[in-house]
């Protein structure tokens, strides 16, 4: 699938106000993880404008995202506000006590969040439940796990890959935010996970490499894996930690840190505040 350069604007715009969003609610909570939100924004945009179906009552019978890196939940918290799945009004109670927007994806009852996740490695093998359980009922609905690159030391992760390849899972899109750090450094240097592309196909699965800021290839990559007839696929994207804010772009010290007035100075003349 090809984007027309009016759809590909659409796209950015949306980007751009969910990340005017995310740095909003996360200065005004004094919380962290903005650079993990960031980094998969057009992720996020992307199959929420056009793959994903959402039924809003239980959800019963729809699609299923899973952000299993939820870490990164204000970036999802801002796209179910702007798709009207949660009321706008919420995101004020950001990391507040007894609010639903929690600073770690918690199963609690907010439309949009099926599952509770953050703890590394938690989110892909329960995707990969659903979709053995959507397979087992006849369903033609998608299951979409957005994992970190860093969860990919966890053994849940690859003995979910072998369970999903083993289940000829074709209905189960895994995306790898591949930003090359994780909690305390650069993801290859704690334990090296190259080369990628190949461990992925090995185990059985449809792979793709793309760069996971341009929508064109986020568009082409998600065409071909929901066309794929036999096994289950996964997107390993290339990211930039903090894209989006050239003052903390691909620095993990805001994987903790709050931005602060040198970061909001930059935020302003780039037009996210």
């Amino acid at each position: 699938m090809t984007l027309s350069n009016k759809s590909i604007a659409s796209l950015e715009m949306t980007a751009k106000e969910i990340r005017q969003i995310v740095l909003k609610i996360i200065v005004k909570a004094h919380a962290s993880h903005i650079a993990s939100a960031y980094s998969i924004v057009e992720i996020l945009v992307y199959i929420y404008s056009y793959l994903f179906h959402f039924k809003l009552k239980n959800n019963s019978g729809g699609d299923k995202f899973l952000l299993s890196k939820g870490w990164g939940v204000s970036a999802l918290y801002a796209i179910l506000a702007q798709k009207n799945i949660i009321n706008k009004k919420l995101l004020k109670t950001y990391c507040k006590n007894g609010s639903l927007l929690i600073g770690i994806a918690t199963y609690n009852g907010l439309p949009g969040i099926d599952a509770s996740t953050g703890s590394a490695g938690h989110g892909f093998p329960i995707g990969v439940g659903m979709a053995l359980g959507m397979k087992l009922n006849k369903q033609r609905n998608k299951v979409y796990v957005l994992i970190g690159d860093g969860e990919m030391d966890e053994g849940t992760t690859w003995e979910s890959a072998l369970i999903a390849a083993h289940h000829n899972l074709n209905n189960l899109i895994v995306i790898v935010d591949y930003n090359k750090w994780q909690s305390f450094g650069r993801t290859n240097d704690v334990l090296n996970l190259e080369p990628l592309f190949a461990k992925w196909q090995s185990l059985g699965w449809a792979v793709q490499e793309i760069d996971g800021h341009n929508f064109n290839e986020i568009a082409h990559a998600f065409g071909r894996a929901i066309k794929e007839g036999e096994k289950p696929s996964v997107i390993i994207a290339h990211t930039i930690k903090g894209k989006g804010l050239s003052s903390i772009e691909d620095d993990n010290t805001y994987h903790y840190k709050t931005p602060q007035k040198r970061e909001l100075a930059r935020a302003k003349k780039e037009g996210l505040l």
